[in-house]
């Protein structure tokens, strides 16, 4: 039972990355969109996020329910030497959410619909940048339990170069779903443009980003060239995510674009599988050699099985809905 319940946190953190970074994407989009062009901008990118606005939290709340109740040590953890990038996290989370709400649903339009939007964006763009230095935290060595002041403890334990690099390409990929999967929103030939433009643009900062990762993780002695490189998963991984890459970039230079979704979604999976693999199941890599284990530091064998049968059962529930939802919004939409 435990490998189900490993393969639903898996799950969830994968669809919270791929539904959940499409949402926070719109923000980056929108901010980075040229003043004349935002509001058309605004239009696409709302009608992109519709099907998951409501539902895409609920990918990290089953993520972290999974934590606390089967992986308590691993829980605590993370929510003890990571408290402040965590905090920040849900903030931005519950800021955007707020200013989305009041910039969208205000029945006085004033001069507040100016800060909601400000609020919107920064939000948008903080929030993932935040889980991207909390990732990089669980893997480059960073969390020193043996540390003795708090600036070791519980600032250094996640701002470094690598942590603010994988933050940067953590926004990149947002904002990179965001542009995709808004390409099917619009039939308008000058609208569609926009959005290829976009797509391509935030493509280019994927790659840099990218890149900029494997620079500072080499800086920081972090194996990270080696976790996805040194055996054929990961190799096989990096392949994929490549041919999808150009095979998007195929869609959008022919206009034929109903693959395009499921091509990114697909893509980010991989991106994931190739920067964990090597070091699973070991989940967090402290700085003395020391680490915690998915396998190793689990709850009690009761608790494991009836945390599976849940989500199993739950997931009966929430899926079929979630597939129900999509299509009806994309019926409406016809």
């Amino acid at each position: 039972m435990i490998y189900v319940v490993i393969g639903f946190l898996w799950l969830s953190i994968c669809l919270y990355v791929i539904l959940g970074g499409a949402d926070f994407g719109a923000g980056i989009v929108e901010l980075f969109t040229k003043k004349r062009a935002r509001d058309k901008t605004k239009e696409i990118m709302y009608e992109s996020i519709a099907p998951v606005w409501e539902a895409n939290h609920m990918w990290l709340i089953i993520a972290i329910v999974i934590l606390f109740v089967g992986f308590p040590e691993i829980y605590t953890t993370l929510s003890t030497y990571l408290h402040i990038p965590l905090v920040l996290m849900l903030v931005g989370i519950i800021a955007r959410g707020t200013a989305f709400t009041f910039r969208h649903y205000d029945a006085v339009k004033d001069d507040w619909q100016v800060v909601y939007t400000q609020i919107f964006y920064f939000s948008s763009l903080l929030t993932p940048f935040f889980l991207g230095l909390i990732a990089a935290a669980t893997v480059s060595h960073s969390i020193d339990p043996d540390a003795t002041n708090f600036l070791d403890l519980y600032i250094f334990s996640w701002l470094n170069w690598f942590g603010v690099a994988v933050g940067l390409f953590t926004v990149s990929i947002c904002a990179y779903l965001a542009s995709v999967f808004a390409l099917r929103e619009t039939t308008d030939r000058l609208e569609l443009g926009l959005m290829i433009k976009k797509s391509k643009q935030t493509m280019i900062f994927v790659v840099i980003t990218g890149l900029l990762v494997f620079l500072t993780a080499y800086i920081s002695d972090i194996p990270l060239v080696m976790w996805v490189f040194s055996k054929p998963l990961g190799i096989m991984a990096t392949v994929f995510a490549t041919i999808c890459l150009a095979l998007i970039l195929k869609a959008m230079n022919t206009r034929k674009l109903l693959p395009v979704r499921a091509l990114a979604g697909f893509q980010i999976i991989m991106i994931l599988v190739a920067a964990t693999y090597q070091h699973n199941p070991n989940i967090i890599l402290f700085a003395n050699g020391q680490h915690l284990s998915l396998l190793e530091h689990v709850a009690a064998p009761k608790t494991i099985s009836a945390l599976g049968w849940a989500l199993m059962l739950g997931s009966l529930f929430i899926l079929p809905f979630l597939f129900y939802l999509m299509a009806s919004f994309s019926k409406l939409r016809k």
